[in-house]
């Protein structure tokens, strides 16, 4: 059945301040607005787009009672509450422009008969190739060389004492996916790769272990204090999935110890990150803001996705499978 009459629809995206008119294709902040307010309100549709989404006096509070449909992303995500959900009368629809819908209760949304989809795919090339980036960072320790040319310094003891080549390491995936693919054995015989049932098993053979699991009931503080210490002492970690994978602290105890020798990522919790959060400070560190996922490319392409799922929305039209995380009350295999 079509979704019939005008919808109030929101968006939560981070601001593009200064950079927002330096590239037309920049659509993915709040001045961007995925480029779709001219096409919904030609449609007779009300856009409302915002980057303040905390708390009972932000902009987002304001709509939560009347709003049909809310966009988000993972890098400036609203967080999605049961209480939320409860005072959103009207909402039909969640969507995430890009990958990972985490911020969303699931089991309440699940539970109220509301439809939350995703971009499935938009943003798995620049997700992976930033992973590879930030491997080679932690395995050349590129970042005090770049301090020193910065600083006027030379000092290539400084920076040699610690790098390697990556060649020859053992490289550990956590979790599989479209990025962290599962491969058949023939090629995994091929390119020498080895699947290993069992988390605690593998782990202590890795030089470098990568993070490209979803955050589920199952995978919040997987990795603990207690999971850190199995690690092998030196181990170098990047994890671009979700910061509340992590204990915060543990990890920040054990980069200061030198059980883990760096650690990079994009992703924090919350989001964005306090001033004050330990991944700021700790040594050894090659952290960003969440970008990993928003090139222009993967923001053109969840863009596209987004205004695709909601154009059958409107009509009443499926949407692919792949792009459901919560349909007629149940979850997605990866949220179960």
């Amino acid at each position: 059945m079509a979704s019939e009459g005008k919808k109030k629809i929101v968006g939560v995206f981070y601001k593009g301040n200064e950079n927002a008119a330096s590239n037309p294709n920049f659509v993915g902040c709040v001045e961007g607005a995925l480029g779709i307010r001219e096409w919904l309100e030609s449609q007779g549709h009300e856009y409302i787009v915002t980057d303040d989404k905390e708390g009972p006096d932000s902009e987002l509070e304001k709509h939560i009672p009347d709003l049909h449909v809310l966009i988000s992303t993972p890098f400036h995500p609203a967080y999605v509450t049961e209480e939320r959900i409860k005072k959103a009368k009207n909402l039909q629809l969640l969507l995430t422009a890009g990958i990972g819908s985490d911020h969303i209760d699931l089991k309440a949304a699940a539970a109220a008969g509301l439809t939350v989809a995703e971009v499935t795919g938009s943003n798995v090339v620049s997700v992976a190739e930033d992973e590879l980036m930030r491997i080679l960072i932690l395995v050349r320790n590129f970042l005090p060389g770049y301090k020193q040319a910065v600083a006027g310094e030379w000092n290539v003891a400084g920076i040699a004492h610690r790098a390697y080549d990556l060649e020859g390491k053992t490289v550990g995936t956590v979790g599989a996916g479209r990025i962290g693919l599962k491969m058949e054995p023939a090629l995994e015989k091929e390119i020498g790769a080895q699947f290993e049932d069992d988390l605690d098993t593998m782990l202590p053979k890795c030089d470098i272990v990568v993070i490209n699991t979803p955050l589920t009931d199952k995978t919040r503080g997987l990795f603990d204090k207690n999971r850190i210490s199995k690690l092998k002492k030196g181990v170098l970690i990047v994890n671009n999935a979700r910061g509340a994978i992590m204990d915060t602290q543990a990890v920040a105890d054990a980069c200061t110890s030198g059980q883990i020798a760096g650690y990079s990522g994009d992703v924090w919790f919350p989001q964005p990150a306090p001033k004050d959060h330990p991944w700021r400070y700790m040594p050894n560190h090659a952290m960003t803001p969440h970008i990993s996922g928003t090139t222009i490319d993967a923001q053109l392409r969840y863009a596209a996705g987004v205004k695709d799922m909601l154009e059958r929305h409107f009509k009443g039209e499926d949407f692919p499978e792949q792009h459901y995380i919560v349909k007629q009350g149940q979850l997605a295999s990866q949220y179960r």
